[in-house]
C-alpha cells in the first residue's frame, strides 16, 4: 500500500513538471512572438516621431522666412504699420495651421479627415469663437476704413480708455498710456463705438477758456491773451488768433482764445500758454475770480 501511494506521488511530481515545462516554453514563444511583432511598430512610431520634430523644425524655420518675406514687401510698397502687423500676425496663424496638419498627417490622419472634423464642428466652433470672429471682422475694418492707425492718440468713448495706438492685432488693439501702461481692446469694440482721434489732423486747434472778474480792464484782458498767444513760439503764423468774450457769467467774465499749432505741440503749447497768461494777469492787476466763502458769525 505505502509503495503503490509513493509512485502514484511520484508520477504526478513528474505530470506537473512536464506541464510547467511546457507552460514556460509556450509562455516563452508567445512573449518571442509578441516582442518580435511590437518592435516594428516601436521602431515605426519612433520614427514617425523623428519626422515629426525634423518637419516642425523646418516648418518653423521656413514660416520665419515667409514672415521675414512678407515684411520686406510690406516695406518696399510703403503700407501702414498697422497692416504690417495683421498682416504678419495672419500669416504666421494660418502657416502654424498647415504645418500643424502636415504633422498629423504622419500618424495616418489625412487632411480630409482634419477638414472633415472641422467641418462638423463648425457650428459649435462658431458659436464658441462669434467673439474673436467679430474681433477679427473689426480688425480688418479698422485696416479697410482707416480711423486710426499706429501712432495716433486716441479716445474710445465707450469706456473712456485713451492712449498712443502701439499695435494693431488680428483680434486685439494695444494703446500706450501717457504713463506707460498697456491698454488692450478687441478689435471688435473699436469697430462698432465712436472714438475720438486727436492726432488724425496734422495740426489742432488750441481752445482757453479763462475768467476775469467784473471790476477787471476787458480791453486790457483781451490785449494781453492776444499778446501771449502771438508770442507762443508753437502757433502756426499762417492761421489766425481769435480772442473773444464767451460768456457773461454769474460772477465772471469767460475768455476765449483760439490758435493752432502742430499736433505733436498741443500739449506743450497749452501748458505753457497757461502759465504765461496767469503770470500776465498777476502783473496788471488782472483778477481771476475764484470761489470764497464768507462766514458770519452772530452772538447769541
Amino acid at each position: 500500500m505505502d509503495t503503490l501511494e509513493i509512485t502514484t506521488e511520484t508520477r504526478t511530481l513528474e505530470t506537473l513538471e512536464q506541464a510547467a515545462e511546457a507552460l514556460k516554453e509556450t509562455d516563452s514563444g508567445m512573449i518571442r512572438e509578441w516582442l518580435k511583432g511590437l518592435v516594428p511598430e516601436v521602431l515605426g512610431f519612433a520614427l514617425q516621431i523623428l519626422f515629426a520634430v525634423v518637419l516642425y523644425v523646418i516648418g518653423s524655420r521656413v514660416i520665419r522666412l515667409a514672415r521675414k518675406f512678407l515684411r520686406r514687401w510690406l516695406e518696399k510698397a510703403d503700407a501702414d504699420v498697422g497692416v504690417k502687423q495683421f498682416l504678419d500676425a495672419l500669416l504666421k496663424y494660418f502657416l502654424y495651421f498647415v504645418l500643424v496638419v502636415l504633422i498629423l498627417t504622419l500618424f495616418g490622419v489625412t487632411a480630409a479627415s482634419v477638414v472633415a472634423v472641422i467641418g462638423s464642428a463648425g457650428l459649435a466652433l462658431g458659436l464658441a469663437v462669434q467673439g474673436s470672429l467679430s474681433n477679427f471682422a473689426g480688425g480688418v475694418l479698422i485696416l479697410l476704413l482707416k480711423p486710426f492707425k499706429v501712432g495716433d492718440f486716441i479716445k474710445e468713448d465707450t469706456n473712456g480708455n485713451e492712449g498712443i495706438v502701439d499695435e494693431i492685432s488680428i483680434f486685439y488693439t494695444r494703446l500706450l498710456t501717457a504713463d506707460k501702461k498697456t491698454i488692450v481692446i478687441p478689435n471688435g469694440v473699436l469697430a462698432n463705438s465712436s472714438l475720438t482721434n486727436a492726432t488724425f489732423c496734422d495740426s489742432r486747434r488750441v481752445d482757453l477758456e479763462i475768467g476775469i472778474a467784473y471790476e477787471a480792464d476787458l480791453r486790457l484782458a483781451k490785449a494781453i491773451l492776444q499778446k501771449q498767444a502771438e508770442a507762443e513760439p508753437c502757433r502756426l503764423p499762417k492761421e489766425e488768433v481769435i480772442v473773444f468774450v464767451s460768456e457773461l457769467g454769474a460772477s465772471e467774465v469767460k475768455l476765449g482764445l483760439r490758435l493752432w499749432v502742430k499736433t505733436e505741440d498741443y500739449w506743450t503749447a497749452r501748458w505753457r500758454l497757461m502759465e504765461q497768461i496767469k503770470l500776465a494777469f498777476d502783473e496788471n492787476q488782472i483778477e481771476i475770480p475764484y470761489q470764497k466763502i464768507d462766514v458770519q458769525m452772530r452772538e447769541p
